[in-house]
């Protein structure tokens, strides 16, 4: 039997939704792509614990900075899983997402230098401009699509 107090510290998906500020259809997202987990009560309904609402808000506050979710479920697996993640845990990652940005941010900035030449020029040249022909390695072997697959005569494409 459950102990009264313990079905106080699970949540429906309802109560972490209000409490949370994510939608239904998002925290079963979350949950397929395996970011947070739930458990099914005798009734077979969902039952979130209360650090859930940690790892969805971590999952939030990572989203808004830009990262991917792949990158955001990757970084949760390091987390325990019985508890929500404390300050030391939200240090290290941001200490690893913080450097993930500034190499962004780098990235960004140079591409912002190349478009502002490019501006300056208006070419566009397909054969010399950084930003229309970046790294073409499929130009040499011909003109057309290279990464389409080749469909039989009888598909329509």
């Amino acid at each position: 039997m459950i102990e009264p107090e313990a079905v106080h510290k699970e949540l429906t998906v309802g109560q972490l939704s209000a409490r949370s500020g994510v939608a239904v259809t998002a925290l079963h997202f979350y949950e397929t792509k395996g970011l947070i987990s739930s458990h099914r009560n005798a009734g077979n309904q969902r039952r979130y614990s209360r650090s859930v609402l940690r790892r969805v808000a971590l999952i939030k506050v990572a989203q808004r900075l830009g990262i991917p979710l792949a990158e955001i479920g990757q970084a949760l697996k390091t987390l325990p899983a019985d508890r929500a993640p404390s300050a030391a845990d939200w240090q290290r990652l941001s200490e690893q997402w913080s450097r993930e940005l500034d190499e962004r941010i780098r990235q960004l900035s140079l591409l912002r230098e190349r478009l502002n030449l490019c501006i300056g020029c208006g070419c566009l040249s397909m054969e010399g401009c950084p930003l229309r022909n970046h790294s073409d390695y499929l130009g040499d072997s011909g003109p057309g699509a290279r990464l389409l697959e080749p469909h039989a005569p009888d598909e329509t494409p």
